[in-house]
């Protein structure tokens, strides 16, 4: 009962706030640039959360650090720079999309991502939309999806970006970026570098963070040509190389690391002919990974897949008001590794769009998807949203859908463990959003609730192995707060931002709250400039989680509250010398058992544009 409670509480409530609000003007803060054209044009009842390159620079290097201080997303992270995996609106980390300038790059092992082995350097911007999207982005989006852009535009300029920044237990971060285009042709080029010993004081009298240090090298290419004023042919091509050490809890391990390679080509050619714009994509995605069990040895376990994928994406403006697209998707994976024996699937995939602007304030989207493949039997999905804007400043907003997440190659092929019958995880949700901005002031509260059937959970059998099999239900609900203010009095600029989640996740059956997700998390930032000085703070406050299923407290994690703060003066228009201070008040925390993140650290940076 208690979800019900909740979802007519937001119900009424989105209904009568801020209804009445009025102003002449809206601004907008940040202009963004978004490669995904699904995403622009196919998200009309949900939110869409997108952090630029001035945005990223101000965060770590690793994805993680930028979602975390930013964004509603709850991560647990075993230490700096480790494994890293996120809880979006209480889901579990398989059940958050990553995209790929629109192509997904979840994991075929486990069907998720490391956030601390994607380096944010090499992307103009990233996008976070929270809700259900497996309509449009197949397996994985029932929490929310993650997009990461290149954008190629021909603005006959040329640009380079170079960041550096050093800083306590020797880290580095380097990044490079070249923007260049004519009229005809666009080339983004992006090298980024990260490495750190890793080795702060931890808490206490238990020493300096040990076999903790890594590194990571990325190169983004994107490469633009236009043919004529009607086809556009792009290519994308992304290389990221790793290694880390993972750390211990006592001195008395053995010590271990892991290598990722992972490589990621997509060509794409579009096509603008009248009422017809078609996007053709052909990707390749290649996983490889190493793990030594002990990093005095030679041996190590691996996994490799190859993934070939073919996208056709046709809208079709049928009105001025009416659009109708379709989305046709192949992709043939081969997968092997160690525990696994060489397995391949084939998965095909249609979907059907609609999107239909009846009256000028009214607006919404229809969308169905289903799959054919002999590995799973794949479930009917659907989307319903829309909006209508109730004046100038102010919109309601609503999304229903049902998404999925499809068995990993472990889940199916693992080594006498794998279960060929699993069933795909599916979600079926509903939010309700109002957005109300005005002047330099911007606002957005969504209420929602996922009711997830079928989850894969590896558990004991008979035989004493770990088997997977479809047991859990989950209901999550909870409400997301969105604010933005900026202001300029003469040479005077100010700009606040914030973000706030509640988030109950519960065991359908039991009613206890799922392991490491918060009942609330929240972020702030506040910028401020005169003349040629900067300023900017940021703000993370995490509530306590719980460790054990029963929801014994005696192994909560404690609830924190970290701060940073950066100052900057601009030399030049090209040239700018700063510092950071991380972890201001020397915060003790962790947000996974017994991986403690780093105390009060200190770097400088060099940003030049030129």
């Amino acid at each position: 009962m208690k979800f019900i409670q909740f979802y007519f509480f937001v119900v009424f409530f989105c209904s009568s706030f801020w209804i009445n609000a009025q102003s002449d003007s809206i601004t907008v803060l940040d202009e963004v640039l978004l490669t995904d054209t699904r995403l622009k044009g196919f998200s009309t009842g949900q939110n869409i959360q997108t952090l630029v390159d001035t945005t990223l620079q101000k965060n770590g290097a690793l994805l993680t650090d930028a979602l975390n201080f930013n964004t509603p997303v709850y991560f647990k992270e075993n230490g700096l720079g480790m494994v890293s995996s996120p809880s979006f609106r209480g889901t579990s980390a398989s059940q958050t999309a990553v995209l790929w300038n629109g192509i997904n790059i979840n994991s075929q092992f486990n069907g998720q991502i490391d956030f601390n082995t994607i380096n944010t350097g090499g992307y103009d911007n990233i996008s976070v939309r929270g809700g259900g999207g497996s309509v449009v982005y197949g397996s994985g989006a029932i929490g929310g999806s993650i997009h990461l852009n290149t954008h190629l535009g021909f603005e006959d300029k040329t640009r380079n970006t170079v960041f550096l920044q050093y800083g306590s237990y020797n880290t580095l971060d380097a990044r490079y970026k070249l923007k260049t285009s004519g009229e005809k042709w666009s080339l983004s080029l992006a090298l980024a570098r990260n490495s750190s010993d890793n080795d702060y004081e931890l808490p206490g009298e238990r020493g300096k963070n040990q076999n903790g240090n890594f590194y990571n090298t990325g190169l983004d290419l994107g490469l633009a040509y236009r043919l004529d004023s009607k086809n556009i042919l792009k290519l994308y091509a992304e290389i990221f190389d790793g290694e880390r050490h993972f750390s211990l809890i006592r001195s008395s391990e053995t010590r271990t690391k892991y290598q990722d390679f992972n490589s990621r080509n997509l060509l794409e050619w579009q096509n603008k002919s009248g009422k017809f714009t078609s996007t053709t994509r052909l990707a390749y995605l290649d996983e490889n990974y190493r793990y030594y069990d002990n990093i005095e040895n030679d041996d190590y376990s691996l996994g490799n897949a190859k993934s070939f994928i073919a996208k056709y994406d046709l809208a079709v403006e049928l009105e001025e008001n009416l659009e109708l697209g379709t989305v046709l998707t192949n992709t043939y994976t081969d997968g092997e590794g160690s525990g696994l024996a060489g397995e391949t699937r084939n998965i095909f995939s249609a979907a059907v769009l609609m999107k239909h602007r009846p009256w000028e304030k009214l607006q919404y989207e229809l969308g169905f998807r289903k799959e054919a493949t002999n590995s799973y039997e794949s479930p009917f999905l659907y989307s319903l949203s829309g909006s209508y804007d109730f004046s100038e400043v102010y919109t309601l907003k609503f999304n229903a859908s049902k998404n999925f997440r499809i068995p990993t190659y472990n889940d199916l092929y693992w080594n006498d463990a794998g279960n060929p019958d699993l069933r795909p995880e599916f979600s079926r949700q509903f939010e309700i959003s109002q957005d109300l901005s005005f002047n330099n002031f911007s606002a957005s509260l969504t209420g929602y609730f996922i009711d997830i059937e079928d989850m894969i959970r590896w558990l004991p059998a008979s035989s004493g192995n770990w088997e997977p099999i479809n047991e859990d239900e989950v209901h999550s609900y909870g409400a997301e707060v969105f604010l933005n203010y900026g202001l300029k009095l003469r040479k005077h600029h100010f700009k606040l931002n914030g973000t706030y989640a509640y988030t109950v996740s519960e065991d359908a059956e039991t009613g206890n709250q799922l392991i490491y997700v918060p009942f609330h998390k929240a972020t702030g930032s506040f910028d401020y400039s005169f003349k040629n000085w900067s300023a900017n703070w940021q703000g993370l406050f995490t509530g306590e989680v719980f460790t054990r299923s029963d929801n014994n407290s005696r192994y909560n994690l404690e609830k924190y509250w970290v701060n940073n703060f950066s100052v900057a003066y601009q030399f030049k228009k090209w040239f700018k010398l700063g510092g950071r201070l991380r972890n201001l008040f020397d915060k003790e925390y962790m947000s996974v058992e017994n991986r403690w993140m780093p105390g009060r650290n200190y770097s400088i940076f060099l940003n030049l544009n030129f």
